[in-house]
């Protein structure tokens, strides 16, 4: 499919009412970029698929009206640097009107897409609604979701992931195959491989990570900004201060099983070995020293439920899952108070989302309530 401007509503004559000429001409520009990445890559970036017609027409209309709103309402002036603020506002905006739970809901859908744009293309954060809008009943709850089962075989399998067998008993042709898979793991010549390389490669790294973020239910932009300075074993917390918060509205403390602490603990010690480390307070990095992004962890997290057997296809997978997870499992076991301080929620409305206890946990809470 290709960009016609007839096609689409790049700027709309309402937006052109309000908007001098060079303004209306930046933000066509604006709005192509976002239109032909809707096209191309909106709906699946990492496998270049794009949405069809009908409903990149109707993101661009209610995306448009939303700028508006910006404008007149918001800023008494034009912008095109949109924030989750902005758009909190606006839910709140629709919450009070008159309009349809579809148009609610479509709306926060378009809206969420402007946003991933911004994420993918623009290096924004991802928006997380502080209220959800939902036109049937069976998208209440989180989508990108895990088990407490599948979290325990997560967990299982990220001391499984990248492991090999221990140097001392692996011999002949054995020998041979995992040197060449660990020369090409770590960009170098098969006869250079070490029993140092071996060391390496049962790194607690991806445990450490994926551990943490089941317990603290951490945002990849999160696992993206986390730092050595965040972490405080002997406490068993992370301590995550207002400038590297994801929503940036405070300092929070995180509570760490003690099972995640060890293994924490172990990477900290681990990664003092690393050259890519020196001088860096960046707690995990990928093996091109780069931080971990939204993408790598999604394919990290569907390896993961590859070796524990998880089936991924037809589902939502991506890192938010292992979030998403966290806040259902704390409310099941306390309370949506813990499950809110535990992924640093601003609104409870956030966390309501969570309060999904299946039928039967609250039919046997009615037993024994009498």
């Amino acid at each position: 499919m290709s960009l016609n401007p007839e096609d689409f509503p790049l700027v709309t004559d309402k937006s052109r009412e309000i908007l001098k000429e060079k303004q209306a001409t930046d933000y066509e520009a604006h709005r192509i970029e976002f239109v032909r990445w809707l096209i191309h890559l909106g709906k699946n970036p990492e496998l270049a698929e794009g949405y069809g017609r009908d409903t990149i027409r109707a993101t661009a209309y209610r995306t448009d009206q939303f700028a508006r709103w910006v404008w007149t309402e918001q800023e008494d002036s034009y912008t095109v640097a949109f924030t989750h603020d902005h758009a909190d506002a606006y839910m709140t905006e629709l919450l009070y009107s008159d309009t349809t739970a579809t148009h609610k809901a479509n709306t926060q859908k378009a809206l969420k897409r402007l946003f991933k744009w911004r994420a993918n293309e623009k290096g924004d954060d991802l928006w997380e609604p502080e209220r959800s809008f939902s036109n049937t009943s069976s998208d209440s709850g989180p989508r990108e979701y895990l088990t407490i089962e599948e979290r325990k075989k997560v967990r299982e399998a990220a001391l499984e992931y990248g492991s090999i067998p221990s140097y001392s008993n692996t011999h002949g042709d054995d020998l041979d195959k995992w040197k060449a898979v660990l020369a090409q793991r770590f960009g170098k010549p098969k006869e250079e491989i070490t029993a140092d390389d071996w060391e390496r490669a049962n790194s607690w790294k991806f445990t450490s990570m994926t551990w943490v973020s089941l317990d603290c239910g951490l945002r990849p932009i999160e696992v993206e900004r986390a730092k050595v300075s965040w972490v405080d074993v002997e406490n068993s917390v992370l301590r995550i201060p207002k400038e590297d918060s994801a929503k940036n509205d405070g300092n929070w403390v995180v509570a760490l099983s003690d099972r995640t602490t060890d293994a924490l603990e172990r990477w900290m010690n681990e990664r003092e070995q690393y050259e890519q480390y020196d001088d860096a307070d960046e707690l995990w990095l990928t093996r091109e020293g780069n931080p971990y992004q939204t993408q790598s962890l999604r394919r990290l997290l569907v390896k993961l439920c590859d070796i524990a057997g998880i089936p991924t296809d037809n589902r939502q997978m991506s890192w938010y899952a292992l979030r998403h997870s966290t806040g259902t499992a704390m409310t099941h076991e306390r309370d949506l108070a813990a499950a809110k301080a535990q992924l640093r929620h601003k609104s409870e409305q956030t966390t309501m989302k969570y309060d999904n206890v299946p039928v039967e946990h609250r039919r046997d809470a009615l037993e024994r309530m009498g």
